[in-house]
């Protein structure tokens, strides 16, 4: 052991083949952090100024964005400064901390989908109950688990990493991901591994939770037009939201466990950072554009600021 030692930073190479057009990949980049901000904060100040909105469904909705803004944050600002520098370095501790967050708010964002999944499950498929199953405490008690139980994990994790001895220092992507400081160490990586799956499993498991609750909404809301107006108006959003983050998600976590380094660069950073791109951008827009209260009360915000 004492021949391993701990980088002190960590090189990331992901923006070797930008150099020649920095600018106008910082433009870009800007340009869809600003995007990314305004968008969830106007649905995030919509939702808590309209008291009609203070509805199970909207309150997660507001965690959603409230969780997109979160996990953008650890990986736009240390990006826009790596557009205006030579050298793409970063400090072990931070790149530690910079998994965290980003890694936080994907395991965040499974369970606040399956909890708006399951809202609309019970609001479709057992009306009657609804005001009796999503009462307060529940809408509290699944919020809880939605930002704990994925911090506690992730926490968990990075310092399964963080005791590591590491023997590089250089990493292939625009950011720090877990797996790929976990392949920098020197010794096996057998509970870092175990517990890799462990999450994996358990975010198969809700999502495979939230689509059987889709398919009981829809069996319901298939036998009447009206059933199917409020099937494409509140669950098609949630639907498409979920799908596009799985899939997102899918390709990081493949990629950061199977990738081959015979892709192009390019190709290989868009994989990468597309659940940091997509999803915050696409949630807000397909709620805002769909959900009828907060389109109206959007709209009034927007004329009266």
């Amino acid at each position: 052991m004492e021949n391993f030692s701990t980088a002190e930073y960590i090189f990331l190479s992901g923006l070797q083949e930008v150099k020649n057009s920095r600018s106008v990949y910082f433009a870009f980049t800007l340009l869809t952090y600003l995007l990314i901000i305004s968008v969830n904060l106007t649905l995030i100040v919509t939702i808590a100024m309209e008291k009609t909105l203070h509805e199970p469904m909207y309150i997660f909705l507001c965690n959603l964005c409230a969780n997109s803004l979160y996990g953008t944050s650890g990986f736009y600002p240390k990006l826009l400064l790596d557009l205006l520098s030579d050298v793409h370095v970063i400090s072990y501790n931070l790149c530690l901390i910079q998994i965290y967050v980003i890694y936080a708010s994907v395991l965040g964002e499974t369970p606040i989908l399956t909890a708006m999944a399951y809202d609309r499950y019970v609001a479709i498929c057992r009306p009657l109950q609804y005001h009796t199953v999503m009462t307060p405490l529940m809408v509290k008690t699944m919020l809880f688990f939605a930002w704990c139980v994925p911090f506690a994990w992730c926490a968990f994790s990075v310092l399964c990493t963080f005791r590591l001895p590491l023997c590089g220092s250089h990493i292939d992507k625009l950011y720090c991901d877990n797996w790929s400081v976990v392949k920098l160490s020197c010794v096996p990586t057998t509970l870092n591994n175990i517990l890799g799956y462990i999450i994996i499993i358990f975010e198969i498991t809700q999502a495979l939770f939230t689509l059987y609750s889709y398919y009981c909404i829809v069996g319901v809301c298939i036998r009447s037009k009206e059933g199917g107006k409020k099937f494409m108006q509140t669950c098609l959003p949630h639907l498409i939201a979920m799908i596009n983050f799985l899939i997102a998600a899918l390709f990081d976590v493949l990629y950061s466990r199977y990738g081959s380094n015979r892709l192009p660069l390019t190709l290989r950073n868009i994989m990468a950072v597309e659940f940091l791109v997509i999803p915050p951008l696409l949630n807000p827009i397909i709620y805002g554009l769909n959900l009828q209260k907060v389109r109206r009360r959007s709209s009034f915000i927007n004329c009266y600021a």
